[in-house]
């Protein structure tokens, strides 16, 4: 027994496949709008999330500003103190000192003076060799910043309330004094014979 297509046959089946094409593109295209809202989401989510971050890097960086002034005005006062037991005559501390000469600009966390000698101090939360290592650059270049004190020995050092691994130790072979806790006050973490470098 042989089935005969009919012209009617045709047209029912061409019917069917195209209404099944159309709900196929029907569904891809819902399929596709929604993939599109929730990219739109996403993004939406990713902005907020980016917002957020940079509000919390900004909180961040205010509170490590904040906790460097702490660090300062705690060490402050032992500064003159500290520095005259060691032989330099040094009696009186600035905070924040800033110069601008030439386009550039230096500024001293704490800074120790009298007609002979200057000590800069450089006062970070966690001090690292990095930290060091901007600091010899400040004591190389101060004298052309400040040339009212040409004529003095400039000494350098360093504090911090977190000392990273080997940062006092660089330091010290630099020739910087390293100012560290001690309890609740701070001290030179220096040994009596350290021989101080001078600039």
């Amino acid at each position: 027994m042989t089935n005969t297509l009919t012209v009617d046959d045709v047209w029912q089946a061409f019917r069917e496949t195209d209404r099944r094409m159309q709900e196929m593109f029907a569904e891809t295209d819902r399929r596709m709008r929604e993939t599109d809202r929730r990219m739109q989401e996403t993004d939406r989510r990713m902005q907020e999330t980016d917002r957020k971050i940079k509000e919390v890097t900004g909180q961040i960086g205010r509170l490590g500003g904040r906790l460097g002034e702490f660090i300062e005005e705690m060490i402050k006062p032992a500064c003159i103190a500290m520095f005259q037991a060691r032989g330099i005559p040094v009696d009186e501390v600035f905070s924040r000192v800033k110069k601008s000469v030439g386009g550039k600009t230096m500024e001293i966390d704490l800074f120790l003076a009298n007609t002979v000698a200057v000590v800069l101090i450089e006062v970070k939360s966690h001090l690292t060799v990095e930290d060091v290592q901007e600091h010899l650059t400040r004591l190389a270049e101060f004298k052309p910043f400040f040339p009212r004190y040409a004529d003095c020995r400039v000494y350098g050092a360093v504090a911090g309330m977190v000392i990273a691994a080997d940062a006092d130790r660089f330091a010290m072979r630099q020739g910087l004094f390293v100012i560290a806790q001690n309890g609740t006050s701070v001290q030179l973490a220096n040994g009596p014979d350290f021989a101080p470098r001078h600039w």
